[in-house]
């Protein structure tokens, strides 16, 4: 019973830590700037973390803005410069990737996996069919690329695997993720 209880109080308990830590950053910041910029009287708390989201959802626009999008690629290739930041930035930058709506990793095609001769099956994600512009000299006839997740981590393999070898599976990315991070717990 205390197992159980343990599986049901975690990951809410880290969930609000996580977004308590979040909004109690955004009111210490933010909230003490706007709290030296208005007048006297004026704020009121939890204005940090109203200003945080309004923030975040003004960058979510602007990145629909051509201009923006190029000053954002400046900022993207800085970033992925710098050696330590480098590898810090991408590992974020592609998990988060995972995780947008709408993305191509989130609108590939689930497919089970399935080694010549072997006796099981591994469920992933088809990353690319097409590789007219890529300049690797695949040994595979009709090749695809599909992402195999590793369960409770972030990592995985990239296979180039003949197209007889996957099934597709009627499942969304977001189920299959679910089911493949948790090791189908």
């Amino acid at each position: 019973l205390f197992l159980k209880g343990l599986a049901v109080l975690i990951p809410a308990a880290l969930t609000l830590a996580i977004l308590w830590w979040l909004a109690r950053g955004a009111e210490q910041f933010l909230g003490g700037l706007l709290l030296r910029i208005l007048p006297q009287g004026w704020y009121v708390p939890g204005m940090g973390v109203v200003s945080a989201v309004a923030m975040t959802m003004l960058i979510g626009l602007l990145t629909h803005v051509l201009v923006f999008q190029r000053l954002f690629a400046v900022g993207d290739a800085l970033l992925n410069r710098l050696p330590l930041v480098k590898t810090v930035y991408s590992a974020i930058k592609d998990f988060m990737g995972y995780l947008t709506p709408g993305s191509q990793v989130a609108q590939s095609k689930v497919v089970l996996v399935r080694l010549p001769e072997q006796p099981f099956e591994l469920l992933g994600f088809v990353t690319r069919e097409d590789f007219s512009r890529v300049p690797l000299p695949l040994m595979v006839e009709d090749p695809i690329a599909v992402y195999l997740p590793f369960s409770y981590q972030i990592g995985g393999y990239t296979l180039f695997l003949p197209r007889g070898c996957l099934t597709p599976v009627d499942m969304s990315f977001e189920e299959a993720m679910k089911f493949i991070l948790t090791g189908g717990v």
